[in-house]
């Protein structure tokens, strides 16, 4: 599936539990921080661990997905991205921009988590652009937009922010607290 993206595949088709579990826990010391891992597996009751794992260990579980008889799990690397310090001077709440969105106001959202966090839920008018793409992709926006910056939690957004800033946007806001507790609307790809 071209929408998600990820580092790394694990295969656990035909293993029972914890044969699952085992095989993630051994993909995820194998990746970097951030990245993103699809474990495909056979066993039904693998959603509910591979869910249960990723919450007590302290990396994000995105999503599961079934086709055909396979479900495939994705999971994102814990990056401590809870304990980075914000460092663009214009931050805004969920909230304000929420409000933003309601009252039809010519902003520009974007959202630079991973492509499978944005596929499993996003804002619905936001773009994606990843922030390891950003550098690459900074053509694609308008300098003299209003950009509203998202991702998790404000740490990537927040050095997403600096970096339109860097390079002469001046209307940028980094978004705090960001997907982890947005309460607006959402929406899911057709995966």
């Amino acid at each position: 599936m071209s929408l998600i993206k990820i580092d790394l595949l694990v295969d656990a088709k035909g293993l029972a539990c914890p044969m699952p579990i085992v095989r993630t826990k051994k993909a995820m010391n194998e990746i970097e921080k951030g990245q993103v891992i699809e474990v495909q597996a056979t066993d039904k009751g693998s959603k509910a661990d591979i869910k249960a794992w990723a919450k007590s260990s302290g990396h994000q579980y995105l999503g599961t997905l079934e086709h055909g008889g396979i479900l495939k799990h994705y999971l994102r690397k814990s990056s401590n991205e809870e304990e980075m310090e914000r460092k663009h001077p214009n931050v805004t709440s969920n909230e304000r921009l929420q409000k933003k969105i309601e009252e039809g106001e010519n902003i520009i959202v974007l959202d630079v988590r991973e492509s499978a966090e944005y596929a499993f839920n996003h804002i619905p008018t936001a773009i994606s652009i990843p922030f390891g793409e950003l550098n690459q992709r900074i053509s694609e926006l308008q300098k003299d937009s209003e950009i509203y910056v998202v991702c998790r939690t404000g740490n990537r957004s927040d050095l997403a922010s600096q970096t339109l800033a860097e390079n002469g946007f001046t209307k940028v806001y980094n978004v705090v607290p960001g997907m982890s507790a947005w309460s607006g609307k959402t929406n899911t790809f057709n995966l």
